[in-house]
């Protein structure tokens, strides 16, 4: 907030500790959505069986794609049920953790594929290491800013005059 940043709506993020805290220290009235992606993989860790893996990925992706959040709460209350016998510690998981990306259902529904993970940053991370890795040993520290800084005005310079990513309208 102290550089500029005003009129945060949502914010994005996988659940680590350290950027709740400071998510909470800093935007504690802003509206959080778990990252759907990691929400995906690490349910992962709770399916006993690897057979059972593709359903239980289907049957998250289908809460995920559900067309408004009264459907997303219905479809998680049967896959609860469905797996509270063969795989209760996935049932009691699944409780938990899906309702945290849900919360992308309070935005119009355009906005939901772009708004539910942290694809786009991730990607810009890839890209950094990318290129970084190609230098190898920077001769100072003002000589990786500036490489990461140009990759990443580069970016925002694609995401301004390319194809539009977001359409904002009132």
């Amino acid at each position: 907030m102290q550089r500029g940043l005003t009129g945060v709506q949502l914010i994005v993020s996988d659940a680590h500790d350290g950027l709740q805290a400071a998510r909470r220290a800093v935007f504690g009235g802003v509206p959080w959505q778990r990252c759907q992606f990691h929400l995906q993989q690490n349910a992962q860790a709770y399916v006993p069986r690897q057979e059972l893996k593709a359903a239980v990925a289907a049957d998250i992706r289908a809460i995920f794609t559900a067309p408004n959040r009264a459907d997303a709460d219905s479809l998680l209350a049967r896959t609860v049920q469905k797996y509270a016998k063969t795989a209760s510690k996935l049932a009691t998981w699944l409780e938990t953790a899906i309702p945290e990306g849900l919360t992308v259902f309070t935005l119009p529904a355009a906005h939901r594929t772009r708004r539910r993970t942290v694809n786009a940053l991730e990607r810009l991370n890839q890209e950094i290491r990318r290129r970084t890795r190609v230098v190898g040993v920077f001769p100072n520290e003002a000589s990786c800013l500036r490489l990461v800084t140009a990759l990443a005005m580069e970016t925002s310079d694609e995401w301004e005059a390319g194809k539009v990513y977001l359409t904002v309208t009132d």
